[in-house]
């Protein structure tokens, strides 16, 4: 262990110290920290809304739904969906292009993280074909 980093604090963001992130229509991102390599926040989807198609570049993100349901979708044409519920994890690796949708009628909220660097968010017309 270096000894320079051994001695760094550690750091606390309260909760009303959350600013907003990068937009995407149809979500509302929260940043909670953003340091070199490390993006984590929030993000709130409303029943029935569907973001527009993005990638998060080279980062490769987790999503952890806290609650309500989140709906991914991803690949070709956007034909690859996956659902996940409170206390399920979700992953889209890097440069997926892939859009977010919350299928329930109560609104959803997941703390996300991604890892990497460059643009955390790219928002693109729609997916590969």
């Amino acid at each position: 262990m270096h000894d320079d980093a051994s001695s760094r604090p550690c750091t606390h963001v309260p909760a009303d110290a959350l600013r907003p992130g990068d937009p995407t229509p149809g979500m509302s991102r929260q940043v909670g920290l953003d340091v070199e390599g490390m993006w984590s926040g929030t993000v709130d989807t409303a029943p029935g809304a569907v973001s527009g198609w993005h990638h998060h570049g080279a980062h490769e993100t987790t999503l952890y739904v806290v609650q309500g349901s989140m709906r991914l979708e991803s690949g070709l044409g956007g034909a690859h969906t996956v659902e996940g519920q409170a206390g399920d994890f979700l992953h889209v690796p890097a440069y997926a292009v892939h859009r977010e949708s919350n299928p329930g009628d109560k609104p959803s909220l997941a703390v996300v993280v991604r890892c990497g660097t460059g643009a955390p968010t790219v928002n693109v017309d729609g997916p590969a074909t």
